[in-house]
């Protein structure tokens, strides 16, 4: 998953779609949308919610379900677009339309996020009611036979950052509770910010999963005790940190956001690589991670990180954030691919160490027992459920630098929340990203065409592009004949998602946010 967005841009300034686009030609009544909303909520809540709780994606009879992989019925799902992001939609459609009922809809999810956290504080992708022994069969089973998807293959037990879905929860509770000062709710969001306090290094990053239980896994050494940048780790847990000093505040928390900063101006490398890699080693160094995430630089992770060096400018007004930036955005386009046309910024995901080659990741066999990662650089055939290319726009990145460059300390930083006292914004889904959800709607919906497309249970039938193959027993140490080097999935042994041709309608969360966001940005200009 990418980075969803701004630092600075929190949902203040998550734009909402206009509502001239969405309203097509013909305008919806404000009637019409709130009826909508309400009876695609009431289903939500009263038939597919499971503990309070939500995976992704949903059969219309309800016997399968999925999260980024397929889910007992006893489990809910806390990577985004799961549960969290359910709680976030609730409070936004009550911010927007002051009905009880979605407040309502709000607090049972928090109550599910409060059963699943992990006694440190954080949370893991997902909780199984089902208990320990539930848990362990998935793990033995479906876990362990998803090929690409090595973040489910061994269950650590521990919390993580990744995917944004501790962040997720912490900042909804933290919404909830300042929403109705609700005590209820307070003990597991301080538990939230002792997680995050302590799991952060003294030099300012955070791992990806803590606490520390070290796994190796395909011969590799772990890697989530590493720095972490991919996945916006670390700027999710700046924001959250801001969020809580800008309504609750803690003496611990300033001190933590500069180490926080910090950590990115301490890993950028030196000449002539001054870039950053998805992670680095308690001494700075890029490290790897997954088998096809090599030790190397990431030019994805160097642009967005440079986008967080700007945003720390706007907090801070301190030139230190910028001071380097021309050299990362000069590296990124030194290393750029050659165009036919000169129009794509087309960039290889990962560089070299020490040769500012491009690497290129690929992989043999048909499932996890015969199957294996490599990388070398040959950018055909490259994997298809990970991309080796990355589309920067670095010329657009640089006009935003110059501009900020120009901009005075002072003017630049003057709405900072570090410096600002100011109420957290109204509304927190609108343009945020979808994850790893690979049946988020592709298309944009008027709202008239949402208003009709409710069904009669209540729900937006969606095609439900991303299946998978159910266990059927572990891979065979011989690979099957097809050839699997750029498909997103295996044999029939291989669990992971892939997207089928022949969707079946079902029930998708991501659709249910998407259209609800748009509808709550349509209520502004109805009547």
């Amino acid at each position: 998953m990418t980075t969803r967005r701004h630092l600075l841009a929190g949902a203040a300034a998550l734009s909402l779609t206009p509502v001239s686009a969405l309203a097509a030609v013909k305008p919806v009544k404000r009637k019409a949308i709130l009826d909508t909303m309400k009876t695609a909520t009431r289903f939500m809540t009263d038939k597919v919610a499971f503990n309070g709780g939500y995976v992704w994606a949903y059969s219309a009879d309800m016997k399968q379900r999925w999260g980024e992989m397929e889910a007992y019925a006893t489990m809910i799902w806390i990577q985004p677009p799961g549960t969290a992001t359910m709680g976030h939609v609730f409070l936004d459609a009550y911010h927007a339309t002051g009905d009880e009922a979605y407040y309502q809809a709000a607090t049972p999810v928090a109550d599910g996020l409060i059963a699943a956290q992990h006694p440190s504080g954080g949370w893991h992708y997902f909780h199984d009611f089902g208990g320990a022994e539930s848990r362990k069969r998935w793990y033995d089973t479906i876990g362990k036979n998803a090929w690409r998807l090595e973040e489910f293959q061994y269950d650590w037990g521990n919390a993580t950052f990744d995917d944004a879905g501790t962040s997720e929860s912490m900042q909804f509770l933290l919404r909830l509770y300042v929403e109705k000062k609700d005590e209820r709710f307070r003990p597991a969001l301080d538990k939230a910010l002792n997680f995050v306090l302590e799991s952060q290094y003294p030099i300012g990053g955070w791992p990806q999963r803590y606490p520390a239980n070290p796994v190796s896994l395909h011969g590799h050494d772990d890697y989530t005790g590493d720095i972490t940048f991919n996945d916006d780790v670390a700027g999710e847990n700046i924001r959250f940190l801001i969020m809580y000093q800008q309504t609750i505040g803690d003496p611990r928390i300033a001190d933590a956001i500069v180490r926080a900063m910090s950590v990115y101006l301490v890993t950028q490398q030196g000449q002539p690589q001054p870039g950053w890699g998805l992670q680095h080693t308690l001494d700075l160094k890029p490290a790897g991670a997954r088998t096809y995430e090599p030790q190397a630089l990431a030019t994805h992770t160097t642009f967005a990180n440079v986008r967080q060096l700007m945003d720390f400018y706007r907090l801070t007004g301190e030139t230190k954030y910028l001071a380097r930036i021309p050299e990362a955005l000069d590296w990124l386009d030194s290393v750029r691919l050659p165009d036919a046309d000169g129009k794509i910024n087309r960039h290889p995901t990962f560089i070299e160490l020490g040769t500012n080659k491009g690497l290129f990741v690929h992989r043999r066999g048909s499932n996890i027992v015969n199957g294996a990662y490599y990388y070398d650089y040959d950018p055909t055939f490259t994997l298809g459920h990970y991309s080796s290319f990355r589309m920067l726009d670095v010329a657009k990145l640089r006009a935003e630098y110059q501009k900020l460059k120009a901009t005075p300390p002072e003017v630049a930083s003057q709405d900072s929340p570090l410096k600002v006292k100011a109420p957290l914004p109204k509304y927190f889904v609108a343009a945020m990203n979808a994850g790893s959800d690979l049946n988020a709607p592709d298309k944009v919906r008027g709202v008239a065409d949402l208003v009709k497309g409710l069904n009669k249970q209540g729900y937006w039938p969606t095609p439900l592009k991303a299946v998978s193959h159910p266990y059927s027993g572990d891979g065979s140490a011989t690979p099957a004949p097809s050839d699997f080097r750029t498909t997103r999935v295996g044999d029939e042994t291989d669990t992971s998602p892939f997207v089928t041709d022949k969707p079946a309608i079902g029930i998708s969360t991501s659709a249910y946010i998407d259209n609800m966001a748009k509808l709550i940005a349509a209520l502004d200009g109805a009547k």
